[in-house]
């Protein structure tokens, strides 16, 4: 039920942005997967939002804490862009 409605939201979402045409920006929080890595690696971050999200989604981008101030965003499973990481820092 909850990846039906979402995908309702998303729908109208996207007629939105076609109508009016502007870009629509997607957060998604992430969480551990304890059952999907092994003692000696660390599995990755899996998205709370499902299937529906994903495939929703044009491009991804996935941002994530470096060191000390930097933080790095990494495009992934985008039409246009290949996949490729920047670092940045917010002053």
């Amino acid at each position: 039920e909850r990846q039906q409605k979402l995908g309702q939201m998303l729908s109208r979402m996207q007629k939105m942005s076609e109508e009016f045409n502007v870009a629509v920006l997607l957060t998604n929080q992430v969480m551990a997967d304890p059952g999907g890595g092994c003692a000696f690696m660390p599995s990755h971050p899996k998205p709370v939002g499902g299937h529906v999200l994903a495939h929703f989604s044009t491009t991804r981008v996935m941002l994530r804490k470096g060191r000390a101030e930097q933080r790095i965003a990494k495009i992934f499973d985008s039409p246009w862009l290949p996949e490729s990481e920047c670092v940045f820092e917010i002053f």
